[in-house]
């Protein structure tokens, strides 16, 4: 009988021991291991969702269906777990003795979306993206040319693309040459953009350099031409709008978030039959710009089946649409417009979230 007594203790207490540990090494496994583990798979998983969420406005756009935008406010996980041992011995005619153990695991992910709409709506993909952002851009090495083609619809009278089924217009020839020579002297480093105080505002100017060789010479003359500015001048103010008062300023104006998916969105390659059918217009902006040695803005693909391996896949009106992983330029146009959500002016009551503290145990 004692040996019987001796066995059960030590049963007992191993078994005792074995819930501790578990309940401690749970209890250690959702502290701050936590954080590493949870940033790395909310970041991927919002990350895939933005990039199925724009491409899925871009073809709705394309479609002439109304883009709609959730954004993801909050992400609030909060872990729980809780543990309860019990056990007993009883000694009558013969020893009976008890053990048990419970414990409780919770995950409580909480997630808040916030639909882009009414005076956000505006201020995010209706209002003109801010002529500052754009020439920061160019000057910190994003390409002249296609900074201009994508974010500006006209420079002192030279007026771009529209693509926009109600307000379509061919580009300037001279805009795409204005394009060239802009590239070539940002190439040769001979602009700059600069901010600058005039009458204690904040004003954007842009300084072309004194050429170097004969090739900036003949580009930096070009585009004083294209531009109609003053030839002995070297700096001139930037404003926003058509068409510039004199030859000292050059005047952008700069189109909106939503004008730029619009000129995106026509390189979409759609079904022949959705064209033929009259649910969407055939693309006519590529054939445009091929004589004019551009490329479409982006590469969009169709067909009936989900891709295996896609840089980004959405599935649309009975077809699957999607950017091919190894189109790199597509890849990175792509990026690009995403980028451009970045630079929309947020209102004061968004710039500050607050601050939620939840424990993890």
């Amino acid at each position: 009988m004692k040996i019987k007594i001796v066995i059960g203790w030590t049963m007992r207490a191993a078994l005792t021991a074995l819930i501790l540990a578990v309940l401690l090494a749970g209890c250690a496994a959702i502290g701050r291991p936590t954080v590493d583990r949870d940033r790395f798979d909310y970041v991927s998983a919002i990350s895939a969702s933005w990039k199925r969420q724009t491409l899925l406005n871009l073809v709705k756009t394309r479609y002439l269906d109304a883009p709609v935008f959730m954004d993801v406010a909050s992400v609030i996980s909060q872990y729980a777990l809780e543990g309860e041992i019990e056990w007993g011995f009883t000694w009558q005619d013969r020893n009976t003795q008890t053990l048990g153990g419970r414990g409780t695991y919770t995950d409580r992910p909480t997630i808040t979306y916030n639909p882009l709409m009414g005076e956000k709506f505006a201020r995010s993909l209706l209002r003109p993206i801010p002529i500052p952002a754009i020439l920061l851009l160019i000057q910190s090495g994003y390409p002249a040319d296609y900074m201009l083609r994508i974010c500006v619809q006209a420079i002192n009278g030279l007026e771009n693309l529209r693509s926009s089924p109600i307000a379509v217009q061919e580009a300037d020839p001279e805009f795409y040459e204005l394009l060239d020579v802009i590239r070539s002297l940002q190439k040769m480093d001979g602009m700059a953009m600069r901010s600058k105080s005039i009458d204690n505002r904040q004003t954007m100017v842009m300084i072309f350099r004194q050429p170097k060789n004969e090739v900036a010479v003949g580009n930096l003359k070009r585009s004083m031409q294209l531009l109609g500015l003053d030839a002995e001048l070297r700096e001139f103010n930037v404003v926003h709008g058509g068409f510039a008062s004199d030859n000292k300023e050059i005047a952008i104006l700069s189109r909106s978030l939503l004008q730029v998916m619009v000129e995106y969105a026509a390189y979409i390659d759609v079904p022949e039959s959705d064209i033929s059918d009259g649910r969407v217009l055939a693309n006519k902006q590529e054939a445009v710009e091929t004589e004019a040695r551009l490329p479409p803005l982006i590469r969009v693909h169709n067909g009936t089946l989900k891709p295996d391996k896609a840089f980004v896949a959405v599935p649309y009106r009975n077809h699957w649409f999607w950017i091919n992983d190894r189109d790199i330029y597509s890849k990175a146009m792509f990026q690009f417009l995403m980028t451009l959500f970045s630079f929309t002016e947020r209102g004061e009551s968004e710039r500050t979230a607050p601050v939620i503290t939840v424990p993890t145990n």
